[in-house]
């Protein structure tokens, strides 16, 4: 009868640790704007590429190594803090005609599912809000690291993606085609447990 209560003991702290310990390998992070620049390219007329840049990205990651399938990502954008460092552009991208950061200050990606592509690598599909229009977005993402951050002494992840829109999806397509409709993005980030 001991050895039947002893097995039946062990059963039960057994199944009271799978919980704790399962639920444990979904870790939630926080993005950190200080380590994550978000880029964003178009060809101008065939004979060149520029760049412009959104700072100060929030949101967050939660991320399961074992099930990446659980793994969700929430960004949001400061559009109104975009910057080409040409100012006249960067004057007219947050005008009507492009962004309309009066009326749109922020944009928002949200997954919808990431499946795991193998070394590391992953697709995050989701819905990117423009103007107040969602379309289906597929980031091409990288997982750089997964650990501590040494000087931070708290649990850490980095990310690089990139992926490709249409911006006349979202009512920008002024001189389309002549400067492209296709837009690069290539995002990288740090994110840090909460």
């Amino acid at each position: 009868m001991n050895s039947m209560k002893k097995m039946a003991f062990a059963a039960v702290a057994a199944a009271s640790l799978y919980v704790p310990l399962s639920q444990a390998e979904l870790k939630t992070y926080e993005i950190d704007p200080t380590h994550t620049a978000v880029a964003v390219s178009w060809n101008h007329f065939g004979f060149s590429n520029p760049m412009a840049f959104i700072p100060n990205a929030t949101g967050e990651v939660k991320f399961d190594s074992a099930n990446p399938e659980k793994s969700t990502v929430n960004v949001t954008l400061p559009i109104g803090e975009i910057n080409t460092f040409v100012p006249k552009l960067t004057e007219e991208f947050k005008g009507a005609e492009y962004f309309d950061v009066a009326k749109y200050p922020t944009a928002t990606f949200r997954s919808t599912k990431v499946p795991a592509k193998g070394d590391d690598k992953f697709e995050i599909v989701g819905d990117l809000t423009l103007k107040g229009i969602t379309k289906p977005v597929t980031l091409e993402a990288t997982l750089n690291k997964q650990g501590e951050q040494p000087m931070m002494k708290k649990p850490a992840i980095g990310f690089d993606a990139s992926g490709t829109i249409k911006r006349s999806d979202f009512k920008i397509d002024k001189y389309v085609p002549n400067v492209s409709d296709e837009i690069k993005l290539t995002i990288t980030t740090e994110a840090h447990s909460k």
